[in-house]
């Protein structure tokens, strides 16, 4: 895990990337803001009451003097931002809609992040999912030519890295979603010096059964390939055959995927999830994630139970999308 990061933290010397905190006053963010201040490669921004904020962080003895606090009832530019508000939501909301909707962390925050106030947001350790994700698909939205975010985890085990999607999103994905998740997650992997080689993954491999389920991971695979033919990717594929080279030999061996994937796009989240977890305990991978991918913006959801090392490392890879 260290190597993954101590690469992120090269790759993001002199970048100067400003992360939003909605949450400003939770101690694992103030305690994940000061070590990030004071290393200096990314600068914080901690919302909600100053005064509150710098009470909060005397009492857990930590120093914020690096990082940047804004209140978002305070906010020099906030009619400003109303009106972009409005206007971004294209009359879904009225002057005072927006005026109230704003003064929500989340809310505020994401539009520090569109407005170019910010380079990203990393929400979520006491917010909901839908808290986080909710104002940025209505606000940053997807990326053209992707219809939904999806949710990846980087798998690492001393030197190795393997990407698995969509582990935290979309509950079941039909081809479309298969695909855009599969291009997502090659651009992904490059963000951390994954070689992507996708492997969309299937209970069948080659046609060995055939059912929606498999036609569905075919289809999603044709239509990958034909939005972006550079892609080195293949499948219908049962783990094994995508991993173990012995086994790609025997069950697919004119594939362009020899039992070499590092990117692994799982036909439901209900596998994506159980696949990751089991990597994570029986095979002491540490997860990395979830990463939203396919946002113009990155912003990214922390688990409730998170710690401050956790929040550390998810704003470091936040500002690695940036």
């Amino acid at each position: 895990m260290s190597h993954l990061f101590d690469q992120i933290n090269d790759q993001l010397k002199n970048e100067n990337k400003k992360i939003v905190f909605p949450e400003g006053r939770d101690e694992r963010i103030l305690t994940a803001a000061s070590q990030l201040g004071a290393i200096g490669i990314v600068k914080p921004i901690l919302l909600g009451d100053e005064e509150e904020i710098k009470q909060q962080a005397d009492a857990i003895d930590v120093d914020i003097s690096a990082c940047e606090l804004m209140d978002p009832h305070q906010f020099p530019e906030f009619d400003k931002m109303v009106e972009a508000f409005v206007e971004r939501r294209k009359g879904k909301v009225t002057t005072d809609q927006a005026q109230q909707a704003l003064l929500d962390g989340n809310y505020f925050g994401t539009m520090l992040v569109y407005m170019d106030y910010a380079d990203g947001l990393v929400s979520g350790a006491t917010h909901s999912t839908a808290d986080t994700v909710r104002p940025a698909l209505q606000i940053i939205k997807t990326k053209e030519g992707i219809k939904k975010t999806s949710g990846v985890f980087i798998m690492v085990r001393n030197d190795e890295k393997y990407v698995f999607a969509d582990c935290a999103i979309n509950m079941n994905p039909d081809s479309q979603d298969l695909a855009e998740i599969a291009m997502e997650s090659a651009s992904t992997a490059k963000l951390f010096d994954v070689d992507p080689r996708i492997a969309m993954l299937s209970f069948s491999t080659k046609g060995s059964a055939e059912s929606e389920e498999t036609e569905k991971v075919v289809d999603a695979l044709e239509l990958a390939k034909e939005k972006n033919p550079s892609l080195v990717i293949d499948g219908e594929f049962q783990f094994d055959a995508a991993f173990v080279p012995s086994v790609a030999a025997k069950k697919a061996p004119d594939s362009v995927i020899k039992g070499d994937a590092n990117v692994f796009i799982f036909p439901s989240l209900e596998a994506g999830n159980i696949g990751y977890k089991i990597a994570q305990r029986l095979g002491e991978f540490e997860a990395v994630g979830p990463i939203l991918q396919g946002l113009n913006k990155p912003v990214n959801d922390l688990s409730r139970g998170c710690s401050a090392e956790d929040v550390y490392n998810l704003a470091l890879i936040t500002a690695r999308q940036a």
